[in-house]
Formats: structure tokens, sequence, C-alpha cells
């Protein structure tokens, strides 16, 4: 754990200890759960910059964790990290009320809460990640474009050297290139933290993942699809696809379909 997260915490939990206090020492449940969704949802550059610390947050999956109606369904990168990074420190406040007596816990060690409370948990707004916010891009070629660009002249030398089919040594090219690891990724998402609003959609294999995927593989998975279509577009300037009479490039049907990431 970084120690921006570490301070975060920590702010949560004193937070929470004064509101307790200040309240009667009522409701532990609902109070955790408001401070721990008002204060953990961060906008995108400053959760990008969280990760960049702590890379090993883009292992986090959406497993039941997902609170924002709005994201439930298909989940976001950001709202992943942040709905994993909101569960534990709920659990950290939790296990605090049991220990100051403002929970029970059952013979199996189960934190007890009042129906009521449960009840009373209204919906959660988080963050959208798919819009900039006051994020600047900063000036120069970026990380990104210089993988893609390398990818691209490697892609272009294994044209020259003779016959290939253009879709499957993109495939291949971008996968050589592909960035997967969170060391790699947690960069790009701070040069452009609106890489925080995709979402898995068809481009994970559901099976490898049970369906749900790691955030960061989620990232890599629509940079790959990016590489291989930039890789493509090259290919039809140069000629390398051919072209029907109505000028649509001649792709067989399963070139046509977004690669997986597997």
């Amino acid at each position: 754990m970084s120690q921006t997260l570490a301070d975060m915490l920590d702010r949560v939990r004193r937070e929470y200890v004064q509101a307790m206090v200040d309240n009667g020492e009522v409701e532990p449940y609902l109070t955790a759960h408001r401070i721990c969704n008002t204060r953990l949802w961060l906008p995108g550059p400053e959760l990008a910059a969280l990760i960049q610390e702590d890379p090993k947050l883009l292992s986090a999956r959406a497993g039941d964790l997902i609170d924002d109606d709005r994201e439930r369904p298909n989940p976001c990168v950001g709202a992943i990290v942040t709905s994993n990074i909101v569960a534990a420190a709920l659990e950290g406040l939790l296990a605090l009320a049991v220990s100051r007596n403002w929970l029970d816990v059952d013979a199996e060690g189960r934190v007890l809460v009042d129906a009521h409370e449960l009840d009373a948990v209204g919906s959660v707004t988080g963050v959208d990640y798919t819009e900039a916010g006051e994020f600047a891009p900063s000036r120069g070629r970026s990380q990104l474009s210089q993988i893609f660009n390398r990818a691209e002249e490697v892609y272009l030398e294994r044209l020259e050297e003779g016959p290939h089919d253009a879709y499957q040594l993109a495939l291949m090219v971008a996968s050589d290139h592909a960035i997967f690891t969170p060391d790699d990724l947690a960069p790009l998402l701070v040069e452009n933290p609106l890489l925080l609003g995709l979402r898995a959609d068809d481009l994970v294999d559901d099976e490898l993942f049970e369906g749900d995927p790691p955030a960061g593989i989620i990232v890599s998975a629509h940079l790959t699809e990016m590489l291989v279509q930039q890789l493509l577009e090259r290919a039809l300037e140069i000629g390398a696809i051919g072209h029907d009479p109505d000028g649509h490039p001649l792709m067989s049907e399963a070139e046509e379909d977004n690669p997986t990431v597997h």
C-alpha cells in the first residue's frame, strides 16, 4: 500500500471516529458507508496518480463490490479500483466499530448490522471517469504514442520483407507490443486519466477471467485493439490490404471481429 493511500485511509478512520462521537455513537454502519463513499471516490487525475504509486491496484476485480447503479452492469476501470478501495476501508471501519462496541459480531465473527441501517443505505453516485474533468494533456509525444509508433515501424518493416496476411501480422505485432503489467500501465493512466473510463465490453475473454477481469486487463485489451486498428489503417494506406469495387477493405469475416485478450 502506498503512503498516499495509507494516509487517505487514516483520515477516513479519524473522520469516522469523530463523526460517531459527535452523533452519539449511533448508526455505525451508515456513518462508515457514507464517509467511505464520500471521501474515497477520487477525480480521474488523482486516482491515476494513486495507481501510479501503487500499480497493484490494477489487479482489482469488480466482484460484487460495485454499488454505483450506473456502473454495476459493465463497470469501468476507475469504478472497479475505487470500489475495492471503498470496500477495504469500510471493512476496516466496521472492525473499528466492533472494537469500540458500536457493533456486535455473531458466534462466527460476522459483523451484525441493524436492519434499519441496511435499509437506509442510499444509492452511491461515484465519479464519471469517462469525463476528463480538469485534466490537461502534457506536451510532446506521450509514452503511449511512442509505443504505438515503434509497433507501427516494426509492422511496416515486416510488410516490406515479403507477402504477409496484413491482419494476422497486425495481431502478432500488437501482441508483441501489448502492455499488460500494472507497472507499465500505471504511467499511461497518469498521462491520460480517461483510460480509467474504459469498460470490458466484448474485448476480454469471459472464460479466462470468469466474466470478471482485473482492471488492468481491461485497459490492456482496449490498447491492443487501438493498436491493431492503427496498424490496419497503415496497411490500407500503403495498399497491403485490397479494396472491393465499392472501395471497402477486402477482409474476411473473421478479420472484422475485434481482437480479444486471452
